[in-house]
């Protein structure tokens, strides 16, 4: 290289520097929230009055009472940043929530069996937008993304990181990964000339190798974590909801794999035999559980197994098999067996001193109904806060995202939300969220939306 192309090359690197030191500092927004009650699920503590300060998109303060917003204003007003006070003095403020079970491209219908000849994956993602921002709405700031059909949840994810359509951060897993013939099969129930043959490419595996091959492609395709169908489900229109359907050493492949490449692995299973091949093989949560045992139980607690209970998702699934015609008969059959013990489940693992995190199957049953879950977690014997934590530093630290999300901390993103009354006298307010924050950006206030 010669000295003359070495000089113009350090220059042209050296030049967003120096434009960056010459760059006047950002006027960042300010906001103070004034707050009735405050939830600090990090300690499990109600505090009373209290004033958080945002500035852009990150905390910048918390202090208890009602502070002056004077001398915030006076400062926003001389640096020529926008300042706004929020009174939620009638409220509870937390932490933005998390859902960690959601596919925000799909919605149950009656018609759902039938749309998949009709539609494109164009129709999908532009229906995604919508069930996205009410998502959102309803408090949940973060969601885990675990299947969608073909990728277009990475899209999603993408058009929210850049701004042009509201919704919650998103990670998500892609397609599912899981074998010929089971719940991740996208052809199940086909015709045999319209079956073909998924692959690894599609997240249909047969072997260790091919589960390596599905991971890297997963990978390739810009995952953010690995979900994988290890037993049947109740939504695909083969016969059972709890066979195992994938070997010890094909979930070792995968999980061998995705640690490789910094993933997580979610593991879709009802039946106790493939719950406890899932935590055998590393697994990093179990999602549903319906047919855990106490061997199960056992096992993920010495293997710090996450559970994910989704009981909304069982409960929907058991109402709606009782309409004709929803679901196919198969279908119907399978979701009679699994919604009416979901709960009870959940239940006996919160005693077995299992670690939950909050989690839905939100497409299962409408969304922006996800805040139900939290109802029925409590009806299941779980404590308010215990389940407020659930969705907030429990779902954080499954995230491994602890250190950001989950808590209202100085330093910290700006997720914040608030609901009337007091969510531990009365768990139901959590289905009625008056304000929603997320990154400093307020998207709901007074109950309505206002992005």
């Amino acid at each position: 290289m010669s000295t003359r192309l070495a000089f113009a090359i350090a220059a042209t690197l050296a030049l967003p520097a120096a434009l960056a030191a010459e760059a006047p500092a950002a006027n960042h927004d300010v906001t103070v929230l004034h707050c009735a009650r405050l939830v600090d699920p990090a300690v499990g503590r109600l505090l009373g009055e209290t004033t958080l300060v945002v500035e852009g998109h990150k905390v910048k303060e918390i202090k208890g009472g009602h502070v002056d917003d004077k001398p915030y204003r006076d400062a926003a007003s001389a640096s020529g940043a926008h300042f706004a006070s929020v009174n939620l003095a009638d409220a509870t403020c937390l932490p933005g929530l998390i859902d960690s079970h959601t596919h925000l491209t799909s919605e149950t219908s009656p018609t759902g069996y039938s749309d998949q000849f009709r539609w494109n994956t164009a129709d999908y993602a532009i229906r995604s937008t919508v069930y996205a921002r009410r998502t959102l709405l309803a408090g949940f700031t973060t969601v885990r993304n675990v299947g969608d059909g073909d990728n277009e949840s990475i899209a999603l994810r993408n058009a929210i990181n850049a701004g042009i359509v509201p919704g919650p951060r998103m990670f998500t897993a892609g397609k599912p990964i899981g074998t010929t013939g089971g719940h991740a099969d996208p052809t199940d129930g086909y015709r045999m000339d319209l079956q073909g043959d998924p692959n690894a490419k599609d997240g249909i595996i047969n072997s260790p190798e091919d589960a390596y091959k599905a991971v890297r492609q997963h990978y390739k395709d810009g995952v953010d974590v690995i979900k994988i169908m290890p037993s049947g489900g109740v939504l695909d229109e083969s016969a059972s909801a709890d066979n195992a359907q994938m070997t010890i050493d094909e979930i070792k492949a995968v999980v061998s794999a995705a640690h490789d490449y910094g993933f997580t692995v979610a593991a879709h299973a009802h039946g106790a035999e493939a719950i406890r091949r899932a935590v055998l093989g590393g697994v990093d949560s179990i999602e549903h559980g319906t047919f855990m045992n106490d061997e199960d139980m056992k096992l993920m607690k010495e293997h710090g197994t996450w559970y994910v209970p989704t009981i909304i998702a069982g409960k929907y699934v058991q109402e709606m098999a009782a309409k004709p015609g929803y679901y196919p008969p198969q279908v119907a059959a399978k979701a009679l067996q699994v919604g009416p013990i979901i709960q009870a489940t959940a239940g006996k693992a919160y005693k077995a001193g299992v670690k939950i995190a909050f989690g839905t199957d939100a497409a299962v049953y409408p969304h922006g109904q996800n805040a139900k879950e939290f109802e029925y977690m409590v009806q299941a014997g779980m404590p308010p806060m215990f389940v407020l934590q659930a969705a907030t530093t429990h779902a954080a630290e499954l995230l491994h995202k602890q250190n950001e999300l989950g808590q209202i901390a100085v330093g910290r993103v700006a997720d914040v939300i608030a609901v009337p009354g007091n969510p531990l006298d009365d768990i139901t307010v959590m289905q009625k969220v008056s304000f929603v924050m997320k990154d400093g950006v307020v998207y709901k206030q007074d109950g309505k939306p206002v992005l």
